[in-house]
């Protein structure tokens, strides 16, 4: 069986294979040219190209090409672990693409209801699993424990960014970058749509908020990662780390690198903190 994702799981297509996982590719456009990210165009190399002016758009793989994968692995099977519906079109291509494979009952696409440090962690016990022959029932109960267990926050650097992509309105940004306030946002419970969690004077208040708010979701800490990926902000990610291993000194915490496709979403230096229950 094969297990597949998008680099949204913030794996590489080499890093993919080397765990027997299938990585696809999401797109981003800027400066009027189309790329693969982390393969084409590196997130350093992107933030640069914002900063000199340029404004981005992302988009999800081509569903002829998530056909094609489909069609070449339907007879051993797959588990095709997408990122949030309702963040990204690229579920409801999979869904799509699917539809258009005949004899395609071997494929099962999966809605993670989240993104990014979780993804990642939900798709790595999956294809460990499957390494380990699991059964395909076995790896998706497995996993969904995984998907109900996540929670994300997102701290952007930009207002702008949430505004031109609909999350708050032209006169809020405004009046926030004015008073330089610090927003955090909220991953709904459904995965579908981004929510405001708070809005505080400074980042440490703001990390505080998020810390308090795990603290009293979660009944232990041992099992429990946090990852912190940032857009080009690393010392900032771990000042966020130190502030929550002070509260929270169990916990495992991995720093990533956001990729070109949220960037376009949060904006160079923005910070996403996500927990997630680790299983065996």
């Amino acid at each position: 069986m094969k297990i597949i994702s998008e680099t949204s799981s913030l794996f590489t297509v080499e890093e993919g294979k080397e765990k027997g996982i299938e990585i696809i590719p999401l797109c981003v456009t800027i400066n009027g040219k189309t790329y693969r990210e982390m393969s084409e165009i590196q997130s350093d190399e992107f933030i640069k190209m914002i900063e000199q002016g340029n404004f981005p758009s992302s988009s999800q793989p081509p569903i002829g090409e998530i056909e094609e994968l489909y069609n070449s692995c339907k007879e051993e099977g797959c588990i095709h672990i997408c990122m949030a519906d309702g963040l990204s079109g690229t579920y409801q291509s999979c869904v799509s693409a699917k539809s258009m494979v005949e004899e395609n009952e071997n494929i099962t696409v999966l809605n993670s209801k989240t993104l990014c440090g979780p993804h990642r962690a939900i798709v790595e016990l999956a294809a460990k699993l499957n390494n380990e022959k699991k059964s395909k029932e076995e790896i998706l109960n497995k996993i969904q424990e995984m998907i109900d267990s996540s929670i994300s926050f997102l701290i952007p650097s930009d207002f702008d960014y949430l505004k031109r992509g609909g999350r708050i309105s032209a006169i809020a940004a405004k009046m926030g970058g004015l008073l330089h306030l610090i927003p955090v946002i909220i991953l709904s419970d459904d995965g579908r749509t981004l929510e405001k969690f708070a809005v505080k004077r400074t980042f440490m208040q703001a990390i505080n908020q998020i810390t308090n708010h795990i603290s009293k979701v979660y009944d232990r800490f041992d099992n429990l990662e946090i990852s912190i990926s940032h857009a080009g902000t690393l010392e900032l990610a771990k000042n966020a780390a130190n502030k929550i291993k002070e509260v929270l000194p169990e916990v495992h915490i991995k720093f990533y690198e956001l990729t070109p496709s949220f960037i376009t979403q949060g904006g160079p230096g923005c910070i996403a903190i996500q927990t997630v229950k680790l299983l065996d």
